[in-house]
Parts: C-alpha cells; structure tokens; sequence
C-alpha cells in the first residue's frame, strides 16, 4: 500500500545500510534525498535504483562531519521536496586502533563523523518538523554503547556512540508534543558491506543467535521505526545484534 507522500533525508544513502533504507521506503512511495561523501559511482546507481521503483531521488555529495554542508544539504532538500519528513542518520565512519595510540585528529574524526552530524542535522530538520507536526529521526548507535564498558580498541568511536543515544533521547523528550519521534538502532554485527567478511565470521561465536545480521534485518527495524505502528515508540534504544552486546 502506497503511503502518503513522504521525504526522507538519509545519510549514508548510497551505500550499505542507508541504501537499503532508501530502497525500501521508496517502494512504499517516499521521496528520498541522500548524500555521500566520496561514493560517486554508487551514489548514481542508487539514485537510479530509486528512480526505477517510481520514487524521486536527490543525490547530494556532502560531508555532514562539516556543519556549513548540513545546512545546505537540508537547504536543498526543502529547496527540491518541500518539507522532510524522517531524518535517517546513517553516515558514520569505524576506526579501530589502541586508546594509546590514537591520535588527536584521528580522535576529534570519530566525533567529528559519527556524534557531531546527529546534532547537525536534528536542529535543522526539527523546526520543519515541528511546523509540519510529524517527524522521525532514527540514528544508529552499536548494541553495547548503553552498558559503557571499556573499549581500548574502538574508544572514541564508542563514546561518539553512547552520546548518540543521550542527544537522541534527550531529542525524544524535547520534540515528543510535536508527534516527533526520535529513536536509535543499535547493531551489532551485520554484514552491510563495511566490514571484512573474515572479521564478521570471527565473531559469529561471540553471537547467540549463531549468525550475522543482515541490511534487511537494519532496514525492517528502521522502517517500523519511521512508520505509524511506531507512533508509541520514542527514545527507544533498539538492539539489533541477535543478542550480542546485552
């Protein structure tokens, strides 16, 4: 059933996890404006890729760790569809490397890249959605960022993770009189093209559900998400990782 018309701004559309997204709400009739960074060629096929389901699509190339390309990405957005109705956060680079060893631009980068846009963008986007009184922003945090463990591989990326879940519930609180719902995913391990296969398979023992996760599994979670049936559902923290990470 085609839904009302819809616009939704993803970032990381191009590939991955935000292209499945994309594909999938542009079967059900939205109309989807995304932005990459350095993925041209890909970026073209999933516009295309849009555009064969019947959906309009607006490829951006911006890079969101910059507030000035947020702002004109939104700008153009509103400038091309008129209004935004889901913010999809996607976009947000991995860097593995010992807390000790890590450098300050390689630190400021994973907040930079991961926490920095979320911000960005949700104060952009929540004066459209208030003025329209419905909206969904969904960001993807990863499945242990609620338990703040110690991670000396991956620490900046985790804490630009675990304050992704704080700004977003803070969001929930701020926007909920709006019917605005602002809510995250967290993975753990699926297999949407940035890992290597033989890591992912490395932690397949570590999984309780005994495999790993799939674009599908990240697309169905953020479609219920951003569809009425979640109407309910604000700053929720949902675990996509077959029990990994809880």
């Amino acid at each position: 059933m085609t839904e009302p018309s819809r616009v939704a701004l993803i970032t990381g559309g191009a590939k991955g996890i935000g292209r499945g997204i994309a594909l999938a709400l542009a079967a059900r009739g939205w109309s989807i404006a995304f932005c990459y960074r350095t993925s041209a060629e890909s970026a073209a096929e999933t516009g295309h890729a849009i555009q064969s389901a019947g959906a309009a699509a607006l490829p951006i190339r911006s890079d969101v760790s910059r507030s000035s390309d947020c702002e004109q990405l939104v700008t153009a957005t509103m400038r091309e569809f008129g209004r935004i109705d889901a913010l999809v956060n996607c976009a947000g680079p991995y860097r593995r490397v010992p807390l000790l060893e890590e450098t300050v631009t390689g630190w400021q980068e994973m907040f930079d890249n991961n926490l920095h846009p979320v911000f960005y963008l949700s104060k952009l986007v929540a004066p459209h959605m208030i003025e329209q009184h419905w909206g969904r922003i969904v960001s993807f945090s990863m499945a242990n960022a609620d338990q703040m463990v110690a991670q000396p591989q991956i620490t900046a990326h985790y804490i630009a993770k675990s304050g992704i879940l704080i700004l977003s519930r803070t969001l929930a609180k701020l926007l909920a009189p709006y019917n605005i719902t602002v809510n995250v995913v967290s993975p753990g391990f699926v297999n949407s093209g940035s890992a290597p296969a033989e890591e992912l398979q490395k932690m397949l023992k570590n999984i309780p559900a005994g495999h790993i996760g799939t674009v599908d599994d990240a697309v169905k979670a953020v479609s219920f998400l951003l569809s009425e049936d979640a109407r309910y559902v604000n700053g929720a923290n949902l675990h996509l990782s077959g029990g990994w990470g809880i």
